[in-house]
């Protein structure tokens, strides 16, 4: 067995080849050398991570290239191992053998790609951001604009996203609680970084969002992982953490529509969560990335909605709303000296956002372009939802559970039979269908759960992707 495994590379970040690729690179290197052997063991890709210092999630594209190439195998409850059977090896390949393979496959394996919950970038109001845009050139006080800005963000802009958050999310903030970022992650590294330090401990969703995870790990937090049912956190894994004395400092939930799982949290566990937050002085990070998409009576309040809650950060993206492109996030705090930390920070990396941009949508805002889009696509989402329900009914009801989201761009399937997820990812890339491994949403053991998103494939992309699904499982 090979699991205190001393991997000898060294990465290269200004290289062409992306990382994965040189990781890729150097383990067929040690295959072909014979220090690894058919039938040895790698280490876990968590492990691996840590020990090449990066993220998991490049560790976990590195071992789905050599799984799909051949290189190594995945054992249900066992781990990765070096293939048996090795892939033919030339010697015009031998120079540079992952960049001519992983290139040749993925270039032949992504005719469809199911994503985690991505907006239909043909339906966004391009047309009318553009305009907007060269609207805003045209002013004739537009040389105010294009000097430095506030470091939270234009100040207008703000106060849009301020009324958006109290008129409709139940929020009580103003323009000094809120900074503009450049997409939800930037908010996420912006708190971690101002609200943590080396010892400090957050507890996690498990399954949930790993880039998350990743910017409080690179602000010195441990993370403390939390499972997750039908009815959101089990609170009962939070107090279990705050009884044994350990240094908690916040947790990280998406309670509105919970990542990858997409339930939603029980009224019961929102309020004995605040009491706990109250009672203990951990801040909880709301995280609502999927809240414009509803499609029941009306979207359920954020935890930072309730005036009773003490301390709480709340993140949300306009993202999803216009295009993935468009990078503006926020993140919202009833701690403001907490939020002055944030400018402060955001200032010595980005001295500011897109001013010019966050215009051109404070525009759309206001001329209610925004507003009639959400109302058209949430219809337009709705569609797709149901005619993906009649899918997965046609095809794969007997042989997986799920639940028909109320919102959200996304579904969670959950097979009925424990599953070998790497062996059907490589089985579907064989079709020509892409799924993100399930690897990525769970802290220690692979979950038996797939999150795909429906939003931004057409009809007959989705038909084609669950029908092979059906076939794998």
């Amino acid at each position: 067995m090979l699991r205190d495994w001393n991997f000898e590379i060294q990465l290269d970040e200004q290289s062409d080849k992306a990382i994965y690729l040189q990781i890729a690179d150097a383990i067929i290197k040690d295959i072909h050398s014979g220090r690894l052997k058919p039938g040895d063991a790698l280490p876990g890709s968590r492990y691996l991570a840590q020990l090449l210092k990066i993220n998991r999630n490049t560790v976990v594209e590195a071992l789905n290239v050599l799984l799909i190439e051949g290189w190594l195998i995945s054992k249900e409850r066992q781990g990765t191992f070096v293939a048996d059977t090795l892939p033919d090896f030339s010697d015009t390949q031998k120079n540079n053998p992952v960049t001519s393979l992983a290139e040749s496959t993925l270039n032949r394996y992504c005719h469809l790609q199911f994503d985690d919950g991505y907006p239909d970038s043909k339906i966004a109001p391009i047309t009318a951001l553009a305009r907007a845009y060269r609207q805003i050139f045209n002013q004739k006080a537009r040389w105010q604009m294009m000097g430095y800005g506030n470091e939270l963000g234009d100040l207008e802009f703000r106060r849009t996203i301020v009324q958006m958050l109290n008129h409709q999310r139940g929020m009580q903030v103003d323009e000094q609680s809120i900074c503009i970022t450049r997409g939800s992650q930037m908010a996420m590294y912006l708190t971690a970084q101002q609200l943590f330090t080396d010892g400090d401990h957050v507890i996690i969703e498990n399954p949930g969002y790993a880039p998350a995870w990743r910017a409080f790990e690179s602000a010195g937090a441990t993370l403390l992982p939390a499972a997750v049912d039908k009815d959101g956190l089990l609170i009962e894994d939070v107090i279990s953490y705050l009884q044994s004395g350990k240094k908690i400092k916040a947790i990280y939930v998406t309670p509105h529509r919970q990542y990858p799982t997409t339930v939603t949290m029980s009224l019961k566990r929102r309020l004995e969560l605040i009491r706990l937050s109250n009672e203990h002085g951990f801040t909880i990070i709301e995280d609502d990335y999927d809240n414009e998409f509803h499609f029941g009576y009306r979207p359920v309040l954020p935890l930072s909605s309730f005036t009773e809650l003490k301390n709480y950060v709340y993140i949300g993206t306009m993202s999803k709303v216009v295009a993935p492109a468009l990078r503006i996030g926020y993140l919202a705090s009833n701690d403001r000296m907490l939020v002055k930390k944030v400018g402060n920070l955001r200032k010595i990396i980005d001295v500011q956002g897109d001013n010019i941009m966050e215009q051109a949508v404070l525009q759309l805002i206001k001329e209610g372009t925004i507003k009639r889009h959400i109302k058209k696509a949430t219809n337009y989402y709705k569609a797709k939802r149901d005619f993906t329900a009649m899918v997965l009914n046609k095809y794969i009801k007997d042989k997986a559970t799920y639940t028909i989201p109320d919102g959200g761009l996304a579904y969670w399937v959950v097979p009925n039979k424990q599953v070998d997820w790497f062996d059907i990812s490589k089985k579907l890339q064989d079709k020509g269908i892409n799924i993100i491994n399930p690897d990525v949403y769970s802290f220690d053991e692979t979950v038996n759960g797939l999150r795909f998103g429906y939003g931004s494939l057409s009809e007959k992309d989705l038909e084609e992707g669950i029908i092979a699904l059906g076939e794998m499982i």
